[in-house]
């Protein structure tokens, strides 16, 4: 059921997309703040203001003219504030190959890179917008020659301080239990079973995730798992009891009970408004 449920949410990530980057209060904080990940790569390219980042259970800052790079399945979520714009970049499955295998944090403080960045990045928005022949072949060129200048943008950035703060050994165990989570968030499991997967106590679990993101591991999984749940609940008719069975809840009561508790509205109170104030 699972699985089925899960199927039944529009995909795009077989296609090559720009998606902007800035505050939306009518949104809702959810779609930005809130654990998720992807079936392929997202490059995040971030214009201008600053805000922080959770990627893999790390917090860090993030900048103007800063480039964060994010495999496919890797958990995260981002604050966006007032000042914030930029753009996500989805990345096609087919090319996917052609980028990092790691989660990858470029701050370009050089200004010859970043007018060359402007300049792809120009480019490439223009031929996905456009209605010309070809315009299609022409973006996916581009983006080509962008997974070369960001292939040479790593080289030149190596040693990172965020790259120290990755190998410490509670970023390398959150790590793993995001991936964890990443995998199995859908069954009926408890931060005990994941922690004893990975041979600690819940408490040690919840110390680390606490030093690399200040959120417990408690938090980690819930929110990933009620992100799920408003994704299912805003983009498919899925009824709300197959709903909570396929996210591992024991009832569709208790899955009301933790949706409102997080929410502050019943699953389908958030069906009929799903971007209510400060959400």
């Amino acid at each position: 059921m699972a699985d089925q449920t899960r199927r039944t949410i529009p995909s795009a990530d077989q296609r090559l997309m720009l998606t902007p980057i800035a505050p939306n209060p009518q949104a809702g904080r959810w779609r930005t703040e809130a654990m998720r990940s992807h079936a392929t790569p997202r490059l995040l390219f971030i214009a201008k203001g600053q805000g922080r980042i959770t990627i893999a259970g790390l917090t860090s800052g993030y900048g103007p003219n800063n480039l964060i790079y994010l495999p496919a399945h890797v958990m995260y979520g981002y604050e966006v504030g007032p000042t914030v714009y930029g753009q996500i970049l989805t990345i096609p499955a087919a090319m996917a190959h052609e980028w990092p295998d790691e989660v990858v944090h470029l701050r370009l403080r050089d200004v010859v890179a970043q007018k060359e960045l402007a300049t792809i990045f120009d480019s490439l928005e223009r031929e996905v917008k456009s209605g010309r022949s070809a315009h299609s072949r022409a973006a996916h060129y581009h983006l080509g020659l962008l997974g070369v200048y960001f292939e040479r943008q790593m080289e030149a950035h190596a040693g990172d301080p965020r790259d120290e703060r990755a190998a410490s050994a509670a970023a390398r165990l959150v790590a793993a239990y995001t991936d964890l989570i990443e995998r199995d968030f859908h069954l009926p499991r408890g931060v005990a079973d994941y922690a004893a997967r990975l041979g600690v106590t819940p408490t040690h679990l919840t110390r680390c995730c606490r030093i690399t993101c200040g959120r417990s591991a408690h938090m980690l999984l819930k929110d990933r798992v009620i992100y799920e749940a408003r994704l299912l609940l805003r983009e498919t008719r899925t009824p709300v009891q197959d709903i909570a069975r396929a996210l591992g809840f024991a009832s569709p009561a208790y899955f009301t009970r933790a949706f409102q508790l997080r929410t502050g509205q019943t699953p389908s109170g958030f069906r009929r408004n799903p971007a209510p104030a400060g959400a």
